[in-house]
């Protein structure tokens, strides 16, 4: 060091910048002179030093192991929430009571715990005094704090209003069953949403699919933006009024409206499913909900994103606008590529392994790979729920057919309970949120702001979207089918997830607090009115698929009309989605050979120079079976060659001859082969074609 640089760096950092041999020579004379008196005090202070940490060692245990129990009891809670919903379940299905759901059910003793929970326990202190730390201008995420020697880490739970400095965080058990809303994303989510791809019914799904992607991208976005811009009317008046307390952005009415508009209608699809109701209005209302989920977590994620140039963040800007389309664009094809990926590589290695042998492994494989589709997707910035969803639907459409037979029972049935227990865990956390959520805030305007908004919202999306695809449906959609589904736009877990997320600002919460109501009221009114709804509406029920309907046609219900001019009308085939039509010649004569023991060999339908990886890619199974093995829920397609439609009492085929079927060309007599239908007739009552198909699962 040289002399100069003690004038440049002051005295302090002279000497920290001396060497530590350095810094000891001038002390050595006063630590020697002192070493002797200090001797004797020092035997006397360690000991009070160490009594002193031994007390805050055994302090500090006792608080771990008073909040592990408080952790026991905060998850025993849950437990028995959800044994006594089933309990409860139980009692319902054997009464026959349909006026509420399970779900609902759930919300109710969900809401009895808050309520005992919050006024029926004791207060707790769980911290001693604040802090002040007027030299920040930020809050930080984590801190690092000295006291007395010892440092300690804090973590940031977010910001507390002035007015609930004093009540916030006392008490401990409110606390602990307040979870982390990444809990809800990354554990209780993926099993929901990979269960709704799993046990597709592909059928139905993809005989209305070009609808079903309308309601659920289109109209999604139609209704996203239509209650946004009601919203933020409704913010606006509430700032003239003097109710706003706080920023609320256009931007933050966007949000809303993306979150709000994701539907859930799990207690009118149960409803359905319990009475049979007509399969195509469950496929319409099922495949929107599907999507929908989907398409709203994906649109929330890019207005997030929006971002404008300049110094007003709120303002519109195109290029940010198209910016946000590009992410969604982006993030949804990214999702969706991940998920089926994902799915295609579970179904190849099931296929070229002999997993089949061990089925607990074989299971234990497919789970793993489902669920870390989700997290992968999370990991690599794209959405989860999207790739989640499109694995399972992979995964029921290749991978299930390598499967062995213990292992495909395992997966529907493992997925299944996972279903049942997240969704209802979801519902009660719901209710038990109403009261123990320290942060809500109440603005009866907004929320009465909201219910409207929903309601034109969903009427927009539903009745000009069923307008112009009756356009070009074979089968139209009626209207007692436009006024269920108007009915059925149910809130639930997803709108639920999307609004804990973020519960930082003034704003979010306020969502939060409308979206927690919103679920509660169309879970419990609209969902108990299903029933009525149905026999008002005249949609008929007791309808199996599957199965030749009975020869009184006064049996059921006739969905367009009964008189023959209507009937010669509807003279066509089965609707099938003409996208699905394109599909499957390639995915029957390629994709299925290559992914699964099932489909033509290859070497038949590939170019002879690919006749070395024709070979290997081929299964033995396939050269060993006569016939290709069929799936539980076979996709297909029928030619109106096919159909013989059948109206009173006299019989007439599609293509308007009344004694013979038209001769199928050779890709219908694959598709005949692959569904084992044979020389079976497809029958059709009025409008409405029903499949009298073997069930060959």
């Amino acid at each position: 060091m040289e002399p100069g640089d003690a004038a440049r760096l002051g005295p302090e950092r002279v000497v920290r910048a001396l060497p530590p041999r350095l810094l000891l020579l001038p002390l050595l004379p006063l630590l020697l002179g002192r070493g002797l008196r200090a001797a004797a005090s020092a035997s006397s202070s360690g000991a009070a030093a160490e009594d002193s940490s031994a007390m805050e060692e055994l302090a500090t245990e006792k608080e771990a192991e008073e909040s592990h129990r408080q952790d026991s009891v905060s998850l025993l809670t849950f437990i028995l929430l959800l044994t006594l919903t089933i309990l409860t379940i139980w009692l319902f299905k054997h009464r026959r009571v349909r006026f509420l759901h399970e779900t609902g059910l759930a919300m109710i003793y969900g809401l009895i715990v808050g309520v005992i929970l919050r006024y029926g326990t004791t207060a707790t202190s769980g911290h001693d005094k604040s802090l002040s730390c007027t030299q920040e201008d930020r809050a930080f995420s984590t801190l690092l704090v000295n006291v007395s020697g010892k440092f300690f880490e804090y973590t940031l739970k977010g910001e507390i209003s002035p007015g609930k400095v004093n009540s916030v965080e006392q008490n401990d058990m409110l606390r602990k069953v307040t979870f982390d809303p990444e809990v809800f994303f990354n554990i209780l989510l993926p099993p929901i949403i990979f269960h709704a791809g799993y046990s597709l019914k592909k059928r139905h799904f993809f005989r209305n699919l070009g609808s079903i992607l309308a309601y659920a991208f289109l109209g999604t976005a139609v209704s996203c933006f239509i209650i946004g811009n009601l919203m933020y009317g409704v913010v606006k008046l509430m700032k003239i009024v003097g109710q706003l307390s706080d920023k609320f952005y256009y931007t933050d009415c966007l949000f809303f409206g993306a979150v709000i508009s994701a539907t859930d209608p799990v207690t009118v699809l149960a409803i359905f499913n319990e009475l049979h109701a007509d399969v195509d209005l469950y496929a319409l209302l099922f495949g929107e909900s599907v999507l929908n989920d989907a398409v709203a977590i994906v649109l929330s994620s890019s207005i997030v994103a929006y971002q404008p140039a300049g110094l007003n963040t709120h303002a519109f800007d195109a290029a940010a606008f198209f910016k946000s389309v590009g992410i969604f664009l982006g993030i949804f094809s990214g999702s969706f590529t991940m998920g089926a990926v994902t799915g295609v590589v579970t179904a190849l290695v099931t296929k070229f392994t002999k997993l089949h042998c061990f089925p607990l492994l074989e299971t234990a494989l497919f789970f793993l790979m489902s669920w870390s589709t989700f997290l992968l997707a999370e990991a690599c910035g794209f959405t989860g729920v999207v790739a989640v969803l499109f694995c399972g639907i992979t995964q029921a459409h290749y991978t299930y057919n390598n499967l062995s037979v213990e292992s495909r029972s395992r997966t529907k049935q493992l997925f299944e309970v996972l279903h049942f227990l997240a969704e209802n865990f979801i519902f009660s956390y719901m209710g038990l949120a109403l009261f123990t959520f320290q942060k809500h805030v109440f603005s009866p305007v907004f929320i009465i702001g909201a219910f409207v908004a929903i309601f034109l919202g969903r009427a927009a999306h539903i009745y000009p979207l069923s307008f112009f695809l009756n356009l070009g449906r074979r089968h139209k959609i009626g209207w007692n089918f436009q006024h269920m589904m108007m009915f059925s736009g149910l809130r639930g877990a997803m709108a639920f997830a999307l609004a804990i997320r973020d519960t930082a600002s003034y704003a979010r919460q306020m969502m939060f607090t409308t979206t927690l109501l919103i679920v509660f009221f169309t879970v419990w009114i609209i969902g108990g009115g299903t029933t009525p709804m149905l026999s008002w509406l005249n949609i008929r029920v007791g309808v199996d698929p599957d199965q030749d309907p009975p020869p009184n046609n006064d049996s059921f219900q006739v969905l367009q009309g009964d008189g023959p001019d209507t009937a010669r009308g509807n003279r066509t085939k089965q609707e099938s989605a003409w996208l699905f039509r394109l599909w499957y010649s390639f995915d029957h004569n390629y994709l299925k050979p290559i992914l699964t023991h099932s489909g033509p060999p290859l070497t038949t339908t590939l170019p002879a120079w690919c006749g070395l990886l024709a070979r290997c890619l081929t299964s033995p199974q396939v050269y060993d079976n006569q016939e290709p093995l069929r799936e539980e829920d076979s996709d297909f397609i029928l030619t109106e060659g096919d159909l013989t439609l059948t109206y009173g009492d006299s019989t007439v085929t599609a293509n308007g001859s009344s004694s013979s079927h038209a001769a199928p060309t050779s890709a219908e007599e694959v598709l005949e082969r692959d569904l084992g239908m044979g020389e079976q007739k497809v029958s059709s009552r009025g409008t409405r074609l029903v499949f009298p198909l073997e069930d060959n699962a």
